[in-house]
């Protein structure tokens, strides 16, 4: 797989409002101007949720720009032809999707959702904590594959295999 451009990568999830939002920000930091990210759901909330946001500038993220889209935006004519679509969570994994132009390559890669979690605010980090962890992980192989060199079978397995790397959709 070869690139003239950057590779552009669309993280899933229902709300679009936590993990697809943090794998947006993480991803477009973390890969050095060789991926484009962007990030959108199903029944997208009506902002990222505050907890996300804080928790990307705390660590030195930027934020502006970022907000609660519909996957419906990356169907449409002019949208970003896309290279690789992920879904963060079970539910958006099961949903019907839209045709994506330029027929990316897909991969789930479940993640806990830490805005389902309940309890006290120290709690709510904790989860969001971990889900950004679990995403860093994925999104540091990801990066450091050798895109031009791996044939679309070889590479597909290899997304599948950095969605069985922790999260809630991995083997215990």
């Amino acid at each position: 797989m070869t690139a003239a451009r950057p590779y552009n990568v669309l993280f899933l999830c229902t709300g679009n409002s936590a993990r697809s939002i943090l794998a947006e920000a993480l991803l477009n930091a973390m890969g050095k101007g060789r991926f484009r990210a962007f990030s959108a759901g199903s029944h997208p909330k009506d902002a990222p949720n505050p907890l996300a946001l804080e928790l990307l500038a705390k660590n030195r993220l930027p934020t502006e720009g970022l907000r609660s889209k519909s996957w419906d935006e990356f169907a449409r004519p002019g949208a970003p032809e896309l290279d690789f679509v992920f879904t963060v969570c079970d539910q958006a994994a099961g949903e019907v999707c839209p045709v994506w132009p330029g027929q990316p390559m897909t991969a789930h890669w479940g993640i806990r959702d830490p805005a389902a979690v309940e309890g006290s605010d120290e709690e709510k980090r904790r989860a969001f904590f971990r889900a950004y962890n679990e995403l860093h992980h994925r999104l540091s192989i990801f990066v450091s594959l050798p895109m031009e060199k791996l044939d679309r079978l070889t590479l597909q397995k290899r997304l599948d295999d950095i969605g069985r790397v922790g999260g809630e959709g991995a083997a215990a």
